[in-house]
Formats: structure tokens, C-alpha cells, sequence
């Protein structure tokens, strides 16, 4: 549960949300992404009140402009690494299987692009998850602990390549209990008892 919450985040921006399990932190990013819906106030992701959106809209509201990355990855088993990248595009008509091989490259991926997932480390998986969501080059990644399930390592990959992500007119939100996560950030928002700080 959120009170009080108001708050801007810039294009371009690496916003970390950080407070421990049960803060408000996945409850804020549901709201922003369109699953959730306020009881009150109001909810503008790149110029549109997503709280006014029919569930139509909504559907297409978060194809076309908002990325998900998520703490267990979601990825479809039987697809192979590219397949999985490529499913939101296809779910759009748009999107190209040279747009899936280019993220997969400059992910470091090129390897998994061929394989089904558990055949993957953690850490290609989740990464094989942020191409899935840059896919349709949206306005605003949400990640909701993407490091959680990763050795540190991997982690520490998996925040670099979310870093890299935040430029131009994308935007990035990432909720998280990992403190050096917040190094990497624009702007650090800790959530407490489902109100902000700083």
C-alpha cells in the first residue's frame, strides 16, 4: 500500500527504489506499468494517465512503452533465447529478428540465442529478459529485484547492462533491497511503509 506518493522521473533517468520486502516498492512499479490501479490520484507515464485507460488500452499502453524485467525472469521454456526476445514484437507486429540478434549482441548474448533457457545461467537468462524488454523500444523499463536470484557477479552484470539502458528518452526504475545498486543510479528514492524518502 502507497500514501502520499508524488514523484516525477526525467527521461533518460536511473531511478532506484530501495526499501526492504513489503515497503511498496512492486506496488509502485505496478501502478507506473498500468497492472495495478490507483484508488486515488494520478498515474502519467509518457504523457498518458495510464489510470484512465480502458483494459484495451492498457494492453497496448504497456506493448508499446513500458518494459518489464522481473526477478524470476518469465521466460517461455520451449522458446529459444531469440524467441524470447522477439515475443513482445510479435505480439505488436512490429519488431525484427535483426532487432532481437542486435540486442542479443550487445548484451553479450550471441550464444544464447539459440538455446531454451535452462540451458542458460541465471545471469543470461535475466539478460535475455532486458532484451525481451527493450525489444519494442519502450519509454520506461521497470525491474523488480532483476538481481535477486544472482550471484553477485551476475548481478553486478545484469546493473551495468540497466545503467547502459537509462539514455536519451528511456528511463529506468528499478526496485531493489541491494544497496550497491544504488551506486549506479541517477537518483536513489528509499520506500518506507509505502511512503517515500529523499
Amino acid at each position: 500500500m502507497l500514501d502520499g506518493v508524488d514523484v516525477d522521473i526525467e527521461p533518460g533517468e536511473m531511478v532506484v527504489l530501495l526499501g526492504r520486502s513489503g515497503s511498496g516498492k512492486s506496488t509502485l512499479l505496478n501502478l507506473l506499468g498500468g497492472i495495478d490501479r490507483p484508488d486515488a490520484g494520478t498515474v502519467e507515464v509518457a504523457g498518458m494517465r495510464v489510470h484512465d485507460l480502458t483494459e484495451r488500452q492498457l494492453t497496448h499502453f504497456r506493448r508499446r512503452h513500458v518494459g518489464f524485467v522481473f526477478q524470476f525472469f518469465h521466460l517461455i521454456p520451449e522458446l529459444t533465447g531469440e524467441e524470447n526476445v522477439l515475443m513482445p514484437a510479435r505480439l505488436t507486429g512490429g519488431g525484427s529478428v535483426e532487432r532481437g540478434r542486435e540486442l542479443l549482441g550487445r548484451l553479450g548474448l550471441n550464444g544464447a540465442a539459440e538455446q531454451l533457457p535452462h540451458t542458460l545461467s541465471g545471469g543470461e537468462q535475466q539478460r535475455i529478459a532486458i532484451a525481451r524488454a527493450l525489444v519494442n523500444e519502450p519509454d520506461l523499463i521497470l525491474a523488480d529485484e532483476p538481481t535477486g536470484n544472482l550471484d553477485r557477479a551476475a548481478g553486478a552484470a545484469v546493473l551495468d547492462t540497466l545503467r547502459g539502458v537509462a539514455t536519451g528518452a528511456r528511463s529506468v526504475i528499478l526496485a531493489t533491497h541491494d544497496r550497491e545498486a544504488a551506486t549506479l543510479a541517477d537518483r536513489v528514492i528509499t520506500v518506507e511503509d509505502g511512503r517515500l524518502r529523499g
